[in-house]
């Protein structure tokens, strides 16, 4: 299966929404991850998929999971429980992918929306593709991380992390 960057506009509808997990504190995301997760509840809302994947795992002494945080914020924002999956693995973009694809394959899920924000798209796609996932970038423009600064920073980053996964893999 092979992974586009389009924002999501190239099909109408896919099997989920996955959201790729950031920062949360004590159970609320930050900014960065409330962005991506109003994006996905969006998506959700025009019908684009009939499920929303929230990966990301904890760190070390944290009361809840990305996923678990993710998850109680869309529920909040009037996305179904019954529409969400916690993948409440990984700390790394490649972990929490591998963690939902195994999760996906079960479901008879192939395609999905990877909602993150936009200089992370070409890491996200490839490694969606490279585990089997038949990913559609659709990258939130309304992130807290969305400052020039922040985007040319990002952007960056996700060069040389990109190059990175390309030579060394996950």
């Amino acid at each position: 299966m092979a992974a586009h960057h389009d924002d999501a506009s190239e099909i109408d509808r896919a099997d989920a929404i996955v959201v790729l997990g950031a920062a949360q504190y004590d159970g609320d995301p930050s900014p960065v991850f409330a962005g991506r997760l109003d994006h996905a509840a969006l998506l959700f809302e025009q019908g684009r998929a009939e499920q929303v994947i929230v990966l990301g795992g904890g760190q070390p002494g944290d009361r809840f999971t990305e996923a678990e945080a993710g998850g109680a914020y869309l529920v909040d924002k009037g996305v179904p429980e019954d529409a969400i999956v916690p993948v409440p693995e990984g700390n790394t973009t490649f972990e929490s992918l591998r963690a939902a694809a195994p999760v996906m394959r079960d479901a008879g899920m192939d395609s999905a929306f990877l909602v993150s924000d936009p200089w992370h798209n070409a890491r996200v796609e490839r490694m969606a593709g490279d585990l089997g996932i038949d990913g559609h970038a659709s990258a939130t423009w309304r992130s807290a991380a969305t400052s020039q600064e922040t985007r040319s920073e990002g952007y960056v980053r996700e060069t040389f992390a990109y190059l990175y996964y390309r030579v060394f893999g996950g």
